[in-house]
């Protein structure tokens, strides 16, 4: 594809009220096998954006390959927090602030800034309470502990772990490189929400290297392997960690697939999944998807659940245990249905079955 071509996005969901579709979402979804090989895909693969928080994982990992968690003694649960964009509950305040007792930092460290939690219970009773959020209680707190702690573990200043410069960043970046075969240098990088360094690639490159991350590649060295392994464990033994307790879509994917998928979402209508090898797909897969209006309300959920179903990841009670992400009715004042919001789109295969993660 040239640089001048805009990638066509395709029609994923419908909204229609009546008999008449009144608006539609479009986007891109792409499914990668860890030897880049494209199983299926709607829209453009080669279309790029940022990983938003769908880089978490990537971004904890050189926590244990550097071997700072061990040197820290970060347990599962706590690895869990660094990969996570969670709701500010204080299962989540009360581990960041274990995590940076035995770095030896406290709060003030943190550069991720301060926003109202995701959960509506806990922002509900800050807001009854007259108090203001604190910076633990942001989505992005575990993150940015874990990249302190590496920090320390390294020897590189604190003051600015943040930092493109910074060698805990540049870790990351690698990172980043070598799972989703982009080389570093091609990386496009900009400042997430949170202040950390985040990387544009291809939808497909994000999927293959969420491939990777539950299939690691043989050439991968063994302590990148075992990391791999740790991550996708303690990401599936802790969902709750990594969302929260309730109305968290990577919560409930992987509370309906126990051991199967991991999920992880990203801002601006992204999504990213790892499907861990199984009877169906013995590789394993990535999952990216990349909504083109950026919505993460109705649009993003519809398409996930509607994706998963196609690849049969998500059948019978699975299916049914996030059946509510499916559909969305759409209300009038009332409160009648006067319309809904549903899936539009089949995944296809490509007439190429293998294409290279850097063209």
């Amino acid at each position: 594809m040239s640089s001048n071509q805009i990638p066509i996005a395709e029609p994923l969901v419908e909204v229609k009220r009546g008999a008449i579709t009144e608006s539609r979402h479009r986007g891109h979804i792409v499914v990668v096998e860890p030897d880049e090989n494209i199983v299926a895909y709607a829209g453009s693969p080669e279309n790029v954006t940022f990983l938003r928080s769908s880089a978490k994982p990537f971004q904890a990992l050189p926590l244990l390959v550097s071997g700072a968690a061990d040197q820290f003694g970060f347990n599962d649960r706590e690895l869990a927090l660094a990969c996570a964009s969670h709701n500010g509950e204080p299962m989540h305040t009360e581990l960041a602030a274990s995590m940076l007792q035995k770095i030896g930092l406290g709060p003030e460290a943190l550069k991720c800034g301060v926003h109202e939690p995701y959960s509506l219970e806990v922002a509900g009773k800050l807001r009854l309470q007259g108090l203001l959020p604190n910076v633990l209680q942001n989505n992005c707190s575990g993150k940015h502990v874990g990249m302190l702690a590496v920090a320390k573990h390294l020897g590189a200043p604190t003051e600015n772990y943040d930092s493109p410069e910074n060698p805990v960043q540049k870790a990351i970046a690698e990172t980043i490189a070598q799972f989703s075969g982009v080389s570093v240098t091609d990386l496009s990088v900009a400042v997430d929400g949170c202040g950390a360094p985040i990387f544009g690639i291809t939808v497909k490159a994000m999927a293959l290297a969420f491939a990777r991350l539950v299939s690691p590649p043989a050439t991968f060295d063994k302590t990148t392997r075992d990391a791999c392994e740790r991550i996708v464990r303690v990401m599936n033994a802790y969902p709750e960690l990594i969302g929260g307790t309730s109305d968290r879509l990577d919560t409930e994917i992987m509370r309906a697939t126990p051991g199967r998928v991991i999920s992880k979402v990203g801002a601006e209508g992204v999504y990213t999944a790892g499907v861990n090898p199984c009877e169906e797909w013995p590789k394993g897969l990535g999952v990216a998807i990349k909504i083109e209006d950026g919505d993460d309300k109705r649009a993003r959920p519809t398409v996930v659940i509607e994706a998963l179903r196609q690849l049969g990841v998500l059948v019978d009670e699975s299916l049914d245990a996030v059946s509510r992400y499916a559909f969305f009715p759409v209300l009038n004042r009332r409160g009648d249905v006067v319309g809904e919001v549903t899936a539009s789109f089949s995944l296809r295969k490509p007439q190429t079955t293998t294409l290279a993660a850097n063209d």
